[in-house]
């Protein structure tokens, strides 16, 4: 057996993308096991800009099969888009190529209306959503009352709906929101199973039969470790599992399948995030411009989603601990280095301090992190591009010595680095 697990190490947007494109060069099946359509994935090839929010990113490379599994939340509308504009940029698609689990579950309209009528309801207090439906999909779930893909396939699918839909409609008009015209819904739903029913299977056995064969699968998460709905900034969280052992649960196989697994966390070389919450690394003024961007690249700091401007800050270590902890992940790829060249000093935060106490590991997680201040280490910083070194000697001495500070302080060996959005800018870190 082959698995690969490719999961965010800090709040998402670390570049996973980019770096499930890199390894999905070697794999026959690259498979996404959680999140929906509020998760974005870029990945930059030439002149061409990938946005994924749904299907693998690993879909661009010719040769793979992208697996999306049944711990996904699936919008249909979202989908076809997608589908079709990948078709546009030259990407194959077609049942032979992209695989949708039967078990995955349905965001409607309805979970969209519900997402932005409960934020706007908890006012200040928002958790700060994409407004993608998300939540409200996963609370369907849990309380067994969602559609999900395989319903797509049902001839009374239009009833289902109907009976889903006005289900919804009650909840929004408690909330002070119009209800959603059932009619219209059911029969853009009718049209969306018409084009779907091709590409849905069996995907965990499909997966099983891949794994026994000796196939190389490439399992990516969307979000980070510190939006997991257990073990993240919870409330501030996402609402599904997204470390490496939800990879199973989310794909649907079974324990023995993790045996001898690679599990790579990617991690900016400073740290993001999206929406509300604790950020105890984070910046502010001219410091946070330098390292968000203006917006004007692709790559600069703002959502792939959203649009929004990320918060930004200095690497948090006590996190990445944590992350590095949890996932059980065996090798980190550092990405954006080359963000911090021109900087004087770079910083890493390598424990907490509260009151007379210094922490290196977190305590009860990470929900109650504005109770602790950060304590830095500074580092000399580099002047050269990075943009061109391919590498690993013709790095600055300085640059190389922040890559193994990191690695000390999460407590995992860098294998690699990125130094620019592009496919080939990536730098393999030598023992």
């Amino acid at each position: 057996m082959s698995l690969q697990i490719i999961v965010g190490a800090q709040w998402g947007d670390e570049g996973k993308g980019r770096i499930v494109d890199w390894f999905a060069s070697q794999a026959q099946i690259v498979a996404r096991y959680n999140g929906g359509d509020n998760a974005g994935h870029t990945v930059t090839v030439g002149e061409k800009v990938f946005k994924l929010h749904l299907i693998p990113s690993g879909i661009i490379h010719p040769h793979t099969v992208a697996v999306m599994g049944n711990g996904m939340v699936i919008n249909p509308r979202s989908l076809l888009d997608e589908m079709q504009a990948l078709e546009s940029a030259g990407v194959e698609i077609s049942p032979r190529r992209l695989r949708i689990s039967y078990c995955a579950h349905l965001i409607t309209p309805a979970h969209c209306a519900l997402d932005a009528a409960l934020e706007a309801a908890r006012g200040k207090d928002n958790i700060g959503t994409t407004g993608r439906g998300i939540g409200p999909a996963y609370t369907d779930k849990a309380a067994r009352t969602n559609l999900r893909v395989a319903d797509l396939l049902a001839p009374d699918l239009p009833e289902r709906v109907r009976q889903n839909i006005e289900t919804a409609n009650r909840s929004l008009l408690s909330l002070g929101a119009p209800a959603l015209d059932v009619v219209q819904i059911a029969a853009a739903f009718t049209d969306y199973a018409r084009q779907l029913a091709p590409f849905i299977a069996d995907t965990a056995l499909e997966l099983h039969t891949a794994l026994q064969s000796g196939q190389h699968l490439l399992a990516e998460g969307a979000q980070g470790s510190l939006l997991d709905i257990d073990h993240g900034t919870y409330p501030f969280v996402t609402s599904s599992s997204t470390l490496a052992p939800g990879t199973l649960v989310g794909l649907g196989l079974g324990l023995t399948a993790a045996h001898g697994a690679v599990i790579t966390g990617v991690c900016k070389a400073f740290q993001t995030r999206v929406g509300s919450g604790p950020f105890p690394t984070e910046v502010f003024e001219q410091t946070a411009e330098r390292l968000r961007g203006t917006g004007e690249n692709p790559w600069d700091e703002f959502g792939t989603t959203t649009g929004r401007p990320r918060r930004v800050g200095w690497l948090d270590g006590v996190l990445l601990r944590y992350a590095v902890r949890l996932n059980g992940i065996t090798e980190l790829v550092l990405t954006k280095l080359d963000v911090l060249s021109g900087l004087k000093t770079v910083s890493i935060c390598e424990a907490y301090r509260r009151e007379d106490k210094t922490l290196t590991e977190l305590v009860f997680g990470p929900s109650h992190l504005d109770a602790y201040q950060p304590v830095f280490t500074s580092l000399p910083g580099w002047n050269a591009d990075l943009g061109a070194i391919r590498r690993w000697r013709d790095l600055p001495e300085a640059a190389c010595a922040y890559i193994r500070a990191v690695e000390r302080v999460a407590g995992a060996p860098v294998s690699m680095v990125s130094v620019g959005p592009e496919r080939e800018q990536m730098i393999v870190v030598e023992a």
